[in-house]
């Protein structure tokens, strides 16, 4: 391990060297590629340091505690070797959870979908509390939300929704809330006080670009049509809303939340790359897939992960058997302890598989 954090050293300082560098600096693309790996590295090497420092601490502590005489002093530095070893013990975790392999979509954006499904009316209600609650969570962390498409229901309630989520680590983050949510509650409708149970699907979709999704106009077809909903003079009115099917496969992709058709076909196309790519991703992952079943889920929107029960302002995690009495408080948008927890787990997974 000492070997490759000095690796890891080096090639840090190589980097740091580059970012100042005029050839580099002038060319945007390569500045932003450097400036990206030296700011991964950094993490690992500041660990690294702590390591070090820690190490050296204890070693000066024991050999202090050797040479000691007086009683009183002799048990003061015990116990700083006692918090020093615990210190490096942690440092080493640390190293080991910073070394494991990156999910190479972890810096990317993703596009949010959710859908109603088992439940009726209620279950586009619960489908928009989630949607609000994904939306609280990014302006949290303060990511950019901006809906490409949405059917609402009758009663106020989403049918689906289509949004992209940009900033900082946002699939890192996000990229175990895929699968079926289900919600427990009492229904504004209901007159005896029955508990009803509905469910959504939820998808984190990585965002691609062109040039890792390619996508020729023969492969597709593009249908225009008149928007509908909010959007003020221009609905119903003008061919603005957009939606492409992609002819191999049969996805389809809508978008009229813009009033210019031009943009809502760059949105359409934006949601129609991300979803072959997963679609492509799951081909080839099916086979890691069935041997990683020890592994927190797999991020099949297909799996039930969480239920939200409202009489006992309870959320659940089914994954990993988390449960926490504060719905009301998740659901505006404090989700890190749920997602920590979900991380941690993965982690934890991912170095027993390595040290097995």
């Amino acid at each position: 391990m000492l070997e490759k954090l000095k690796a890891v050293e080096v090639r840090y300082d190589e980097l740091s060297q580059q970012l100042s560098e005029p050839e580099i600096i002038s060319d945007p693309e390569r500045l932003q590629k450097v400036a990206r790996a030296h700011s991964e590295l950094g993490e690992i090497v500041e660990a690294y340091h702590a390591y070090r420092k820690t190490l050296k601490d204890l070693e000066n502590t024991r050999e202090l505690l050797e040479g000691e005489k007086d009683s009183e002093m002799a048990e003061m530095a015990r116990e700083e070797v006692a918090q020093l070893e615990a210190g490096l013990e942690q440092c080493e975790k640390n190293i080991h959870t910073l070394l494991l392999p990156k999910d190479p979509n972890d810096e990317r954006n993703v596009i949010l979908e959710i859908r109603a499904g088992t439940g009726g009316d209620e279950a586009t209600l619960f489908a928009q509390d989630i949607f609000r609650m994904y939306t609280r969570y990014a302006e949290a962390k303060k990511w950019k939300t901006e809906i490409v498409s949405s059917n609402h229901s009758a009663v106020g309630g989403l049918k689906e929704i289509v949004a992209t989520i940009s900033g900082d680590h946002v699939y890192s983050r996000l990229r175990w809330e895929s699968g079926v949510q289900r919600v427990q509650r009492v229904p504004d409708t209901e007159t005896q006080g029955r508990v009803h149970t509905s469910a959504i699907t939820v998808a984190i979709l990585p965002e691609v670009d062109d040039v890792e999704i390619k996508i020729s106009p023969e492969e597709i077809r593009i249908d225009t049509y008149c928007s509908s909903g909010p959007g003020g003079q221009s609905v119903n009115t003008t061919y603005s809303a957009i939606r492409i099917t992609h002819l191999p496969t049969g996805e389809v992709v809508t978008c009229q939340d813009e009033k210019s058709q031009i943009k809502n076909k760059a949105k359409a196309l934006k949601v129609m790359r991300s979803r072959l790519f997963e679609r492509a991703l799951r081909e080839q992952q099916s086979e890691v897939a069935e041997n990683r079943k020890s592994m927190v889920g797999s991020g099949d929107r297909s799996e039930k992960i969480r239920t939200y029960n409202f009489p006992q302002n309870r959320v659940t995690d089914h994954r990993i058997g988390l449960t926490l009495h504060r719905l009301d408080s998740i659901l505006e948008g404090a989700l890190d302890e749920v997602i920590e927890a979900l991380i941690q787990h993965y982690q934890t997974e991912a170095l027993r598989e390595i040290k097995a």
